[in-house]
């Protein structure tokens, strides 16, 4: 085997990489061989002189191959399987809204998803706010579920990509995330051994996001289909704007609730944007999957899905089939609460020219609602509620947003929620 520090130094000098060597340095960060300080040299060497197609590719590869891939059609998943994933933003929960519309739209949604950490919440967070709500499937219920309504959502388990998850626990702490190369080799990774043979990308970019600015995530996004079409996937990306939160409600019972709201064909204001999202990220999923062939008709159908009540059916079955209580989806006072509830009203009159999504976020990890560590609880019941959205006008006096207050809870947190928005 190569002795690690030779790998560093070609990286230091620019040099490419084979796919033998990369597959070599994997192998021997997952052996203990190459140790966390030598890992940590080359990550800020990729960092630095990056890495090109071909050793992303090969990065990629290796990742997937350091554990389980799925085979969801040995598994006997009949369909064109799919998966939507997201960088990640604030207020973004268009998984609750794509998952069922993909499912009505005859689609096998076959997701698994992980928890939030830091600012955003993860999927799996947010469903957890419904009461009794299964994160965690067996192999069997799974697929049995989503033969018999298309869609099942599980928790993720440690055998998929575990190389990734050795190399960006070192990347979160010796400032290496943000590297193009590692990024797409971190996020394709774990789609591709997830196994879906179409899979949408969300890429986020703005103030909220990883991605600050639309060029960043363009190179992205252009990366990831790029290994995705090297792999014989159909990988489908779109870029959304991330400055101010996506739709009105962020949380975990409030998001909930904004998605049935969607779903129920009742969305208004901020929340038309968040329909907006989800009905375009399906109907790239049904052109991928040859369903339709132009992205107008597609929608067309998708925005029918909504009105005629499909996409609320099928999100009740899949909260039903994973033992959550169907009941609180119409009487949404059984999801969880909050302590209260308090008002936050704009201090002169203008127009709002913006919402820093960042900062009603740090509002809400604040009041309970994100984690620092892993092991930390989330209160579900709190969050914010905006009022109202970029450009509106607003009086003195006027309602911007609701806090919904647990029990950790300081009368500064209205203050840092007011400084989220900008009104002139």
């Amino acid at each position: 085997m190569t002795n690690p520090t030779v790998w560093i130094e070609q990286k230091k000098q620019g040099q490419a990489h084979s796919q033998t060597e990369i597959d070599a340095l994997v192998q021997a960060v997952m052996s203990g061989t190459m140790k966390d300080y030598q890992l940590s040299a080359w990550l800020m060497a990729v960092c630095l002189n990056g890495l090109n197609d071909d050793e992303t590719f090969f990065l990629t590869k290796a990742f997937v191959e350091s554990g389980d891939v799925l085979d969801l059609h040995g598994m006997g998943i009949e369909g064109i399987t799919v998966d939507k994933h997201s960088t990640g933003g604030v207020g973004d929960k268009t998984t609750l809204i794509v998952a069922p519309l993909m499912a009505a739209a005859g689609l096998k949604v076959a997701k698994l998803s992980g928890r939030g950490l830091g600012f955003t919440g993860g999927t799996i967070d947010k469903l957890e706010a419904i009461p009794h709500f299964q994160v965690e499937l067996s192999e069997t219920t799974f697929v049995e579920q989503i033969q018999r309504i298309g869609l099942a959502l599980s928790s993720q388990t440690p055998q998929l990509t575990p190389a990734d998850g050795v190399f960006y626990a070192l990347r979160d702490v010796t400032a290496t995330v943000d590297n193009l190369s590692l990024i797409a080799a971190s996020v394709m990774s774990k789609k591709i051994a997830a196994g879906a043979d179409v899979i949408v990308l969300d890429i986020k970019a703005g103030k909220g996001a990883f991605m600050k600015s639309p060029q960043d995530a363009e190179a992205l996004a252009s990366l990831c289909r790029t290994i995705g079409t090297r792999f014989g996937k159909a990988v489908e990306t779109t870029i959304s704007p991330m400055n101010a939160p996506l739709g009105k409600a962020i949380g975990h019972t409030v998001e909930v609730i904004e998605a049935i709201e969607v779903l129920q064909g009742k969305a208004t204001g901020a929340s038309l944007d968040l329909e907006a999202l989800a009905v375009k990220l399906t109907a790239m999923a049904l052109v991928a999957a040859k369903r339709y062939e132009s992205l107008e008709t597609a929608t067309a159908y998708v925005q029918g899905l909504l009105r005629d009540g499909s996409a609320f059916a099928r999100f009740q079955a899949w909260i039903e089939a994973q033992g959550g209580d169907v009941t609180s989806l119409s009487d949404t006072s059984l999801l969880a609460q909050p302590l209260r509830k308090l008002t936050v009203t704009s201090p002169h009159t203008g127009v709002i020219q913006s919402i820093d999504a960042m900062g009603i976020a740090k509002v809400v990890k604040a009041l309970g609602g994100g984690r620092t560590v892993k092991t930390d609880a989330l209160d579900y019941g709190v969050g914010v509620i905006l009022h109202h959205a970029e450009g509106d006008a607003v009086q003195a006096g006027e309602p911007l947003l609701e806090l919904w207050v647990g029990a950790t809870y300081d009368e500064s947190l209205q203050t840092s929620a007011l400084d989220a928005f900008v009104i002139v």
